[in-house]
């Protein structure tokens, strides 16, 4: 996976406003209540340091340094002092959900077991905050994207370039979408989150999908949905090593050589909604 770098939100958000430009200011959306209100900060920085250790596990990464977190935490949360940090690891640890490994004068934080796998995302959300395993793999599809024609030219073996290249564009906007709804959904249930202001970013982002892919195959938007755009706590692919990662590229070349056809008519479609949209929403500012 991709560090969480300006460059690679950049590349991200440049990306998102191409495939779907109505979410660009709301898709990062995070708001907790109880940061705000003062209420469960603790529980509340629990909850995120162990997203951080999440995102560092499925990256293959189970020995984590303080300073590898406080880093991390900076890119996705309020910054807060390093000390704070270092004492939420290590009340962790006296719970025993994470343990301690010394190398001279570097202490690393390892889970004491495994993330749990598959399990309802209302009880994974009480311990985790999965926004860095999200937001990380966001930016992993996206670079497959701002890549497309040398990853193509690469990979695939039958097809027209310029055809497969257009289509493997559209899978991969339809995977980093799926990626923002399957984050929101979680974070429509989690303890800390303001349920109204995720219920509506997830209203759009479900609205954004629909509008791209209602007339695409039912069996080829759930595979997207669930091996590609989900994390692997929650039985999506682990992007583990660079051979499973040329496994999941030559297998999206194949389903955008397979639908192009299906894509293409998606693509009518949506032009024919947005050309229709621009009359409606000039009428009705005239009417106001």
């Amino acid at each position: 996976m991709l560090e969480i770098t300006e460059l690679n939100v950049y590349i991200l958000e440049k990306i998102i406003h191409e495939i779907a430009p109505e979410l660009i200011d709301i898709y990062n959306i995070r708001e907790d209540e109880n940061e705000q209100q003062q209420i469960k900060t603790g529980r509340l920085h629990e909850n995120r340091i162990l997203g951080i250790m999440l995102k560092f596990f499925l990256e293959g990464k189970k020995k984590v340094t303080t300073h590898e977190v406080e880093l991390e935490y900076k890119k996705f949360f309020k910054d807060i002092a390093r000390s704070t940090i270092s004492t939420y690891l290590n009340i962790l640890k006296r719970e025993t959900t994470l343990y301690k490994e010394r190398d001279g004068r570097l202490v690393y934080y390892i889970f004491h077991e495994d993330p749990p796998h598959e399990i309802s995302p209302f009880w994974f959300t009480r311990l985790f905050c999965v926004d860095p395993a999200y937001f990380s793999r966001a930016i992993y599809f996206s670079s497959l994207y701002s890549i497309a024609e040398i990853i193509v030219k690469k990979y695939m073996k039958k097809g027209i370039f310029n055809e497969v290249v257009e289509s493997f564009r559209y899978l991969i906007g339809i995977i980093i979408l799926y990626i923002l709804k399957n984050r929101s959904s979680k974070c429509v249930v989690c303890q800390f989150g303001k349920q109204e202001r995720y219920k509506s970013l997830l209203d759009a982002i479900n609205s954004a999908l629909k509008d791209r892919t209602d007339v695409l195959p039912g069996e080829l938007q759930e595979i997207l949905k669930k091996n590609y755009a989900e994390i692997h706590s929650f039985g999506g692919y682990f992007i583990s090593d660079a051979e499973k990662e040329i496994d999941i590229i030559e297998q999206l070349i194949s389903y955008a050589n397979q639908y192009r056809k299906d894509m293409e008519y998606q693509t009518m479609v949506l032009n024919r909604r947005i050309t229709t949209r621009v009359p409606e929403k000039i009428t009705e500012i005239i009417n106001r």
